[in-house]
């Protein structure tokens, strides 16, 4: 089938290339078939945040900070490293608002706040009595969530959560809790662990949305023979979801891959 999408005209620019490089061919007609794939995929990302709806004061303001900070565990947590990419950002955080306003949620789960974006995205989207409980590991980060959170005026209706998020699933079940919406973000070994936690304790209903960040994980589920712990993870955790009767999913190529995961049963 002749490609379409602006992935699949690349990759067919970019194999046109890979067998021209390899027959021997360097003519103008392949650098600008390597310039098209430049062109198009260069492009995309910024092409995605510039025609969704811009984020809001505070937001803009938390991104900012963000990225200027220099991160690490305040608690010397492994050897886990933190980055400033690791925000959620404007387009998955967009994203997260539609759902909340689409679901017409009041409540909403965020596993691995980071500094608190996706949290408050959501908290943004929330009727005045919605409730976001935030789950993060490291104290420091936190913190610095919460300060940010203090100058929104949505900021009132999160709860941050500090510590293990298992040990935190697991004290929400206990206390009969529930979420319309649930955005999980946190180490990516532990994504089965919380996926059983969320259904097996109801913390995602029937009909409740999952939304998971990085299930495309850099390409590595389908595109490696030796992907890192993270790549492995992240294959086996989409063929858990695919081969689990209790959901139905799909999977949007948005940023790092995002996947939608909706209860049935």
């Amino acid at each position: 089938m002749r490609p379409v999408t602006p992935i699949g005209i690349a990759a067919a620019a970019a194999l046109a290339v890979r067998d021209s490089v390899a027959a021997g061919q360097l003519d103008a007609d392949i650098v600008a078939k390597a310039n098209e794939v430049v062109r198009i995929l260069q492009g995309l990302e910024q092409y995605v945040e510039d025609s969704t709806t811009g984020p809001s004061d505070a937001l803009a303001q938390l991104a900012t900070a963000t990225a200027r900070g220099e991160w690490e565990h305040s608690d010397q947590r492994d050897n886990d490293k933190l980055e400033s990419e690791m925000l959620s950002g404007h387009a998955a955080g967009r994203l997260l608002q539609f759902l909340v306003r689409s679901t017409r949620a009041t409540s909403a789960l965020d596993i691995g706040m980071f500094t608190g974006y996706s949290a408050l995205a959501m908290a943004e989207a929330l009727p005045a009595n919605g409730h976001v409980v935030a789950c993060e590991y490291d104290r420091g980060i936190a913190e610095f969530a919460q300060a940010a959170f203090a100058k929104s005026p949505s900021g009132s209706k999160i709860e941050v959560r500090v510590g293990d998020a298992t040990q935190s699933l697991r004290e929400l079940t206990s206390e009969g809790r529930h979420f319309d919406v649930i955005f999980l973000d946190a180490d990516k070994p532990g994504y089965g662990r919380y996926y059983e936690l969320l259904l097996d304790g109801d913390l995602l209903p029937r009909d409740g949305v999952l939304c998971v960040d990085n299930t495309l994980m850099q390409g590595e589920p389908y595109s490696s023979d030796a992907p890192s712990e993270n790549g492995q993870a992240i294959a086996d955790f989409n063929r858990m979801v695919q081969q689990d009767s209790r959901v139905e999913q799909v999977l949007v190529p948005l940023r790092d891959g995002i996947t939608l995961i909706r209860r049935i049963q």
